[in-house]
């Protein structure tokens, strides 16, 4: 039987896996098309923000599902964030290797970013089950709407970067429907608001720092 303190373990173990050490997917990268990608110095700069972005995103995923599936007390609930949680881990596998290849470094307050998401998990959990998937719902939305804007800002001859957001995009909008099958229900629109709010925030300074 998995007791709270083989829960709080395995949080604490995920936490430092996705901060410090270097992660690896269980999916093939998305493959991308035939043609060559060449950047001129300005569009890798922006390639490079938007994909540190969009990294920020998988670290702050992982941090929700993580404390989410410590909240809850439904074992079949826990297995479903857990699930979520590793296709999520393929996102943040490509994203950090799409950033080294681009050159540029992930977000510096990445550690800020984690236990700030983790706080926010932590608090949906602890409000009920159905609220917490209906947070999944929500954040889920948003981030597949997030991936679309990128989608259309980021370089037309990224190839590759255009290709991870562009399944990323895809797997966010199956796992807000699984969420929602699951029972999750609509947050209040006070609610939503301050989501994207602090959202807006973070992809704001995660683009520069």
């Amino acid at each position: 039987m998995t007791t709270a303190l083989d829960l709080a373990l395995n949080a604490a173990d995920g936490a430092l896996r996705t901060l410090f050490a270097k992660p690896h997917a269980s999916r093939v990268c998305p493959t991308v098309p035939a043609q060559a990608t060449d950047l001129s110095v300005e569009d890798k700069a922006l390639s490079g923000a938007l994909m540190r972005v969009n990294h920020v995103g998988e670290v702050c995923a992982q941090a929700l599902y993580a404390a989410q599936a410590l909240g809850t007390r439904d074992p079949v609930l826990r297995r479903h964030f857990l699930d979520a949680s590793r296709e999520e881990g393929d996102h943040l596998a490509w994203t950090k290797d799409r950033l080294d290849e681009l050159g540029a470094r992930p977000s510096l307050l990445n550690p800020l970013w984690y236990a700030g998401a983790f706080g926010l998990g932590l608090v949906a959990s602890r409000l009920g089950d159905r609220l917490s998937l209906g947070f999944v719902v929500e954040t889920e939305r948003q981030v597949e709407a997030h991936l679309a804007s990128h989608l259309e800002h980021l370089p037309q001859g990224d190839h590759e970067s255009r290709a991870i957001v562009a399944q990323m995009k895809d797997d966010e909008s199956k796992h807000a429907k699984a969420a929602e099958n699951a029972g999750g229900v609509q947050l209040p629109a006070p609610v939503r608001l301050m989501m994207r709010s602090a959202a807006r925030v973070m992809t704001t300074v995660a683009h520069r720092i």
